[in-house]
């Protein structure tokens, strides 16, 4: 593989993490805290049930931030909030397309979000599984959403046609932006990553700095940071931001405590690959079935029927 899945899921994270910390207009910056809290306790149900269940994501949202208010008008930063879902089933599509309209449940019934989440977690996942074809991505994202009545997929269009002219930002921005912002920012920050796939920072900067203030540069930046993080990992991602925004004030909730986030993302990746941290869970699993190392150090294995054999 060119990039190891553990930098590809923490690439992804700290994509979206970073990119929103790069804008200082103080856009709605409660609106994303919200989101990442959100985000932050559908990783902990991921990573406690190793599937994904609404009702469990939502005990633990009462339970932790009972006065958590996510309003009917924040949309496109509610698609942030499915990328652990995205990560956790990015291996399967036949999985990750109803995974994904299941989370949609959560935070209302607008149908250019639902789109959206599909194109956001689609592409994750291409990136992810090595196998996105920037030449390609477009036409798969519109198979992959399917049919809809937003104009979502025409927008998508629009970004491969000026992709294929090689316009620049301030072409692409005046053409891509409509009443509809939502469709808007999702299509211009598709547009910031895929006009600059392979660099990260060029990616993010465009995202962020587009030349229009109509539009929420903090959630274009977020999305296209995501979609950059998984396609070029954390090695893409410079040094400096990394240190620079890992230590940023907690008090300005930009989107939730970044360290946190990491942690569980690991842990996230080991549910999904089966593997566990016994001395992080000591009381979860039984001490059959564990092969000791040492005095302190004992190892679960897990397998399919018939996959580990005796010879």
């Amino acid at each position: 593989m060119r990039y190891s899945l553990f930098s590809r899921f923490r690439g992804t994270l700290q994509g979206a993490l970073l990119s929103t910390n790069l804008v200082k207009s103080g856009e709605q910056p409660q609106a994303f805290s919200d989101i990442g809290k959100l985000m932050l306790l559908g990783t902990e149900s991921l990573v406690a049930l190793g599937k994904l269940d609404l009702d469990d994501w939502k005990q633990r949202q009462q339970k932790e931030f009972p006065n958590l208010n996510i309003s009917n008008s924040v949309t496109l930063e509610t698609i942030l909030a499915t990328l652990p879902v995205a990560l956790f089933f990015h291996d399967n599509l036949l999985k990750l397309r109803p995974q994904l309209l299941y989370t949609y449940q959560l935070w209302g019934d607008d149908p250019v979000v639902r789109d959206g989440i599909l194109a956001l977690g689609y592409t994750i996942a291409l990136s992810l599984t090595e196998k996105l074809d920037p030449q390609t991505l477009i036409p798969q994202i519109i198979n992959f959403i399917g049919e809809t009545p937003t104009s979502l997929p025409k927008k998508l269009l629009q970004v491969n046609d000026l992709l294929t002219k090689h316009a620049g930002l301030e072409r692409a921005t005046a053409e891509l932006s409509t009443k509809n912002k939502t469709s808007s920012a999702i299509a211009i920050a598709f547009y910031c990553f895929l006009s600059t796939v392979e660099d990260f920072r060029l990616t993010v900067l465009r995202a962020t700095q587009h030349p229009t203030r109509l539009l929420p540069s903090q959630t274009i930046g977020a999305i296209a940071g995501a979609l950059s993080g998984a396609y070029n990992s954390t090695a893409g991602i410079p040094t400096q931001w990394r240190v620079l925004h890992s230590s940023v004030d907690n008090s300005t909730e930009i989107l939730v405590n970044y360290p946190q986030m990491l942690e569980l993302t690991d842990a996230l990746l080991a549910v999904w690959s089966g593997v566990y941290n016994l001395s992080l869970h000591p009381k979860q699993f039984p001490q059959e079935g564990c092969v000791m190392l040492d005095k302190q150090t004992s190892v679960s294995v897990f397998a399919a029927p018939r996959v580990i054999r005796s010879h």
